[in-house]
């Protein structure tokens, strides 16, 4: 298991986090001598998530924060009232905390345009990634 920091930059963001979980798999599959498995890659946050999406052309990233917010309006959820954070725990848990890759020759087996994407819903904010392997 890894873990590594991503500091954000706005309140509503996408951040690409591939290179980053690539290294984590290549170090973590060479010291478990991992060859075949399952990569899970986890955020410990209840207003972050993850997912994977085209990582190619950053209109995807903005159309797909675009729509999360005709979904999800800001401003009108009775947790506003503490934090006004309410939008950012729903999109968090609609996208979810994680997502699994699988391993094929110490490799994560991502399609061509696939990428592994942080999602910020309550930025600017350091956040945890765990990387596991098996």
């Amino acid at each position: 298991m890894e873990t590594f920091v991503i500091k954000t930059n706005k309140k509503n963001e996408v951040v690409d986090i591939t290179n980053e979980v690539k290294n984590c798999v290549r170090r973590i599959c060479e010291k478990e001598k991992i060859k075949e498995g399952v990569c899970v890659v986890y955020v410990p946050h209840a207003t972050a998530a993850v997912t994977i999406n085209e990582n190619y052309d950053p209109a995807v990233c903005e159309d797909f924060l675009n729509f999360l917010s005709k979904l999800v309006p800001e401003g009108v959820w009775k947790h506003d009232r503490i934090d006004y954070n309410g939008a950012a725990h729903i999109k968090s848990a609609i996208i979810g905390p994680s997502v699994s890759i699988p391993i094929k020759d110490s490799s994560l087996m991502l399609g061509t345009w696939q990428g592994i994407m942080l999602c910020e819903f309550d930025g600017p904010r350091e956040r945890r990634v765990i990387v596991v392997c098996r």
